[in-house]
């Protein structure tokens, strides 16, 4: 059983690029980064008093689950959200809704999917995929990380769906029960732009926004002063390129989306300033690489560990985001 009109699309973040398949397969065309955008799901975030494997806890993105939320209040869409107690009941309910013809989101460890390459596999419990169908044992799995639509057992997919943990799926589907056929769009894309660039430079605390990148930028600096053995601010700088680049499309790709998501509602409001924006968040994303690889050649000791450097790269990034945001309140 499967449904027969499900398209298969390679996205570049799992969440994002779930939901514009499941509303694009129920009639409303909406890309990747415009789910992204409308979902207001950028954000910069650093908390030096939660640690993450010893490191402070540093995130480029709004909690999982955001962009689904987001979506359903700024499209109009309703969604229907299930959680279960059991792997059992779960399964045999994912069951029925494939047999009603449902295509399903869902939440998963990306861990213990076997279609993953074992060098892939790590233990991050908020990877969303479509379940399309079943073929005898095998769900028909549409992971929008993959170019080609994969196939998973449903012992395995039981397992990463019940897996404890942070961000713990507890076997969690949804699916749209109300999609409209038409959108007015501008208000839409004014709405998140203006939520988005408030959240990331008018927070009043320190930790969010841009003031958050630049309290990550004067802990990198003084991390020498405080640890005479290198190997904690290599790791602390390590963990911030493992968040910003593995970690789903990570911190620079983020701006990149966002990028896109602003030229394409330049040319569907007419709004030349947010073209122009959209290049500058390009600029900014390409500063958060040139970080990125400054800090991973410093982890891996091939530079020399020039810690105010790094710290400079990340206020360029600061600085850079910060103009962007003010350009787009100024815009809409």
């Amino acid at each position: 059983m499967q449904s027969s009109t499900f398209r298969h699309s390679h996205a570049a973040h799992c969440e994002s690029g779930v939901m514009s398949s499941l509303l694009r397969h129920h009639g409303l065309e909406i890309s990747e980064p415009m789910a992204f955008g409308l979902g207001s799901a950028l954000v910069f975030v650093h908390l030096p008093w939660v640690k993450m494997g010893g490191v402070p806890l540093t995130a480029y993105r709004m909690l999982p689950g955001s962009i689904i939320k987001g979506l359903q209040k700024s499209l109009g869409v309703r969604m229907e959200v299930r959680r279960y107690r059991s792997p059992e009941a779960s399964m045999q309910d994912l069951d029925r809704l494939l047999a009603e013809g449902a295509v399903v989101g869902m939440q998963s460890s990306v861990y213990w999917l076997p279609y993953f390459p074992p060098d892939m596999r790590f233990h991050f419990n908020a990877h969303n995929l479509i379940v399309y169908g079943k073929d005898g044992d095998e769900y028909l799995i549409s992971d929008p990380v993959f170019e080609h639509p994969q196939r998973c057992r449903g012992e395995d997919l039981a397992k990463a769906r019940f897996v404890k943990g942070p961000f713990a799926p507890k076997g969690v589907v949804y699916f749209p029960r109300s999609v409209p056929k038409q959108v007015a769009l501008e208000p839409a894309i004014v709405g998140a732009i203006k939520k988005t660039a408030n959240r990331m430079i008018k927070a009043p605390i320190p930790f969010l926004g841009v003031r958050g990148i630049r309290l990550m930028a004067n802990g990198v600096e003084q991390l020498p002063r405080k640890h005479s053995d290198l190997r904690y601010p290599r790791t602390f700088v390590g963990s911030i390129v493992r968040m910003q680049e593995e970690i789903g499309t990570g911190g620079a790709g983020f701006r990149f989306m966002f990028a896109s998501f602003l030229q394409e509602a330049a040319d569907i409001t007419g709004r030349s300033a947010l073209a122009e924006a959209s290049v500058l968040m390009t600029d900014a994303g390409d500063s958060w690489r040139e970080f990125a690889l400054g800090a991973a050649r410093l982890y891996k000791q091939q530079d020399a560990a020039d810690f105010p450097r790094l710290a400079n790269l990340l206020r360029v990034c600061a600085d850079k985001e910060e103009r962007v945001y003010r350009m787009l309140l100024q815009a809409v």
